[in-house]
């Protein structure tokens, strides 16, 4: 089942500055905190010097971005968040998609690499890799797609079968060519599925909600969602 959905509805679906959820998966580990960090002090030091070079008008506007620049490790997440959420609000069309998993299985996957010296000198590569699920899914028009996020102890209920509903993006009116699919929701479980929270949830839980009770109401002409 796919169900067209209006401009206003996808952009409440994906909103433009960044979530709780999306800050979240931005701020990273320590490891991603501390090179925040860094970066933040090489900035200030850096317009600290522009502005000593160009003496008080210079130290004036260097304030600014001293102060900008100090603060990057904590506006950064929502930056880079709100970056990767303009990727999907650029489609000017959406729908809500309700099928079902037609596969899954887990894959392990490298997902960075870093470069030792041991204690005979010589380069070691160390790879870290990262358990991931996938899962295929499709619906009765034959479309299919395949999503891929961390391994989770939750995702140990999933089987083939299960429904999933999510939002597709694309550039034609009709919806004909999907371009892209955010993270999934399993209404059965409860549980979401996906390697970045795009979504608001709770409108999109709503929205499913909506839709299974329409789904469930006598036929009527003046039936309509008004989505």
């Amino acid at each position: 089942m796919l169900v067209p959905l209006t401009r206003v509805k996808l952009e409440q679906l994906i909103p433009l500055i960044a979530t709780g959820p999306q800050y979240v998966y931005y701020w990273g580990n320590i490891q991603k905190f501390l090179k925040r960090l860094l970066i933040s002090f090489v900035g200030v030091t850096t317009f600290w010097l522009i502005g000593l070079f160009f003496g008080e008008t210079g130290h004036a506007i260097s304030l600014i971005f001293r102060t900008i620049a100090g603060l990057y490790w904590l506006w950064a997440p929502v930056y880079w968040a709100s970056i990767r959420n303009a990727s999907h609000r650029r489609y000017q069309y959406a729908g809500f998609l309700r099928g079902r998993i037609l596969d899954v299985f887990i894959t392990e996957e490298l997902i960075s690499q870093e470069e030792n010296v041991n204690k005979l000198g010589e380069l070691v590569i160390i790879e870290n890799r990262e358990r991931r699920i996938n899962l295929i899914i499709g619906d009765e028009s034959g479309f299919q797609a395949e999503i891929q996020a961390p391994l989770r102890r939750i995702h140990k209920v999933i089987i083939p079968g299960d429904v999933v509903e999510l939002l597709t993006l694309s550039r034609k009116e009709d919806l004909s060519r999907i371009s892209e699919i955010t993270d999934v929701y399993l209404p059965r479980h409860k549980i979401w599925v996906g390697d970045y929270p795009f979504l608001r949830r709770d409108i999109f839980i709503d929205i499913s909600y909506r839709l299974e009770n329409f789904d469930n109401r006598p036929p009527s002409k003046s039936r309509s969602l008004g989505y």
